[in-house]
């Protein structure tokens, strides 16, 4: 059993478990640290959409705060310099593949990039990176939802609930760079996959890429 212990984010001093990761320490003490990809069970965090950095004091560079475990006595800095630098750059990585048409969106207001945006300062437009510019075909196949692959932010969230809790493994990543894309096998519709349209992959999506039809709201 994992011995208590005491951190410091942002001045606070925060009684937690030994090894705990940093990102859920945080959130479950009300200090928003941005984050697309982490979750909680998943044993090792693939810490890929690189939003959650912190400073450590004592270490030379930021980390990942989904991958950092907590060890007694840190002092932790959700905001420096280098930090909100590195978010700001990650965020507008995310943005030049992204469709931007918030107001269209489905999950407009109720969008995590739009809180991160906010609670960061950040702007929903592009700036230095120019836009991938790939074209995808809504699939519409499913009865209650849609999927939209110009919203998807590759998070992951979807995937593993499709593979961890409805175990089912419809979809996946495919490809490498950025002709990565969530797809099914062969990639065909989800309603010609082995999806079972349990709309557990729409519940976690931070985006409006995966959402429910009109009349069909879980």
């Amino acid at each position: 059993m994992s011995k208590t212990i005491t951190i410091t984010i942002d001045g606070h001093p925060i009684e937690t478990r030994s090894g705990e990761k940093i990102l859920w320490v945080a959130l479950e003490n009300d200090i928003y640290i941005p984050h697309l990809c982490a979750i909680k069970e998943e044993g090792r965090p693939n810490s890929s959409c690189r939003l959650c950095f912190v400073e450590i004091e004592g270490l030379s560079n930021p980390v990942t705060a989904c991958s950092k475990g907590a060890e007694d006595g840190l002092v932790v800095k959700t905001r420096t310099e280098r930090v909100d630098r590195l978010v700001k750059t990650a965020f507008e990585l995310i943005l030049s593949d992204h469709n931007l048409k918030c107001r269209e969106c489905p999950a407009n207001r109720n969008c995590v990039l739009q809180k991160i945006a906010k609670e960061r300062g950040l702007k929903l437009r592009r700036q230095r990176f120019a836009p991938l510019n790939r074209t995808f075909e809504i699939d519409e196949s499913p009865a209650e939802f849609a999927f939209d692959r110009s919203r998807c932010v590759l998070c992951g969230q979807c995937v593993w609930a499709d593979r961890v809790e409805a175990k089912v493994g419809a979809i996946g990543f495919t490809n490498r760079g950025i002709n990565r894309v969530v797809s099914t096998f062969n990639d065909l519709s989800l309603a010609e996959s082995i999806c079972t349209e349990c709309t557990l992959c729409v519940d976690v999506c931070p985006v409006g890429a995966l959402y429910y039809k009109k009349g069909q709201e879980s």
